[in-house]
């Protein structure tokens, strides 16, 4: 399917359900569901959805400020402007792969979440969503276009303050999606099977997302073998961590490395 041709879509059905069951599995997941009813969350009380992010530079720079309080609350210290912008991008952009991905994998559905139907609360990082409808077919190339879609308009209003260009903006999109695929199927005591739906939705070759999931094994003394991969770029999280420890998957980090970690 060509990103940006429009999805047919099913009526919500039980699009709620499963977005609970989501939530019981995913601990950090920490989202609100909304129904039809309830009025949208408010800019007053923090709250700004990712069609805001993405047109309104009041509401980007008030996430932004959020996220450069919780990282020196918790790190001790204040981070770089681009380390901030990509921290935040990389939490809405995961998020969003889970949100999208999650379904699909639990159900075989494939929800299109609007930008303006999911919000971002600029003190805490929380997310709020109103469920609207799923793809009728729900396909791997549904699921990377309803990603795509999603998540175009916001990663153009982060590229300036995160100092990246489409290319490594569209692979931080790879990574995350890849990375929240896998999650999932940690959480739900299914490991192998998460790697393999990881890798048939991303084969490589599937642009505007530049790589693959390419998952391999490494084998610790033991004979146990760990799934891992390499990030096509860096989520930045050592900058933010007074030990400057890179993550298992950053291509800073190598397989003896990451060895010795497991």
């Amino acid at each position: 399917m060509i990103p940006g041709t429009p999805l047919p879509v099913a009526p919500t059905s039980t699009l709620p359900g499963d977005y609970r069951r989501l939530r019981a599995l995913c601990p950090v997941l920490k989202l609100r569901l909304l129904d039809a009813a309830e009025p949208d969350p408010r800019a007053a009380d923090g709250w700004y959805s990712g069609a805001e992010l993405a047109t309104d530079e009041r509401a980007l720079a008030a996430a932004l400020a959020g996220e450069e309080e919780r990282i020196a609350a918790e790190h001790g210290r204040a981070s770089r402007p681009h380390v901030t912008a990509s921290r935040l991008l990389h939490h809405y952009v995961w998020s969003a792969g889970l949100l999208i991905a999650g379904p699909w994998y639990l159900a075989r559905k494939v929800p299109v979440i609007d930008p303006a139907d999911l919000w971002l609360h600029a003190p805490t990082g929380d997310l709020a969503l109103r469920p609207r409808g799923h793809v009728s077919l729900p396909g791997d190339d549904e699921l990377r276009a309803a990603v795509v879609t999603h998540v175009e308009p916001v990663l153009a209003a982060f590229a300036a303050p995160s100092r990246r260009r489409d290319r490594a903006l569209w692979g931080m999109v790879t990574d995350d999606l890849a990375s929240a695929v896998w999650y999932l199927g940690r959480m739900l005591g299914e490991e192998d099977a998460a790697v393999a739906a990881a890798e048939a939705l991303l084969p490589g070759g599937t642009l505007p997302l530049p790589g693959a999931a390419d998952f391999r094994r490494l084998h610790t003394p033991d004979g146990r073998g760990h799934h891992t991969r390499t990030r096509l770029g860096c989520c930045l999280y050592y900058a933010v961590k007074p030990e400057a420890v890179a993550c298992l998957t950053c291509p800073r980090t190598g397989d003896e490395e990451r060895l010795r970690r497991f």
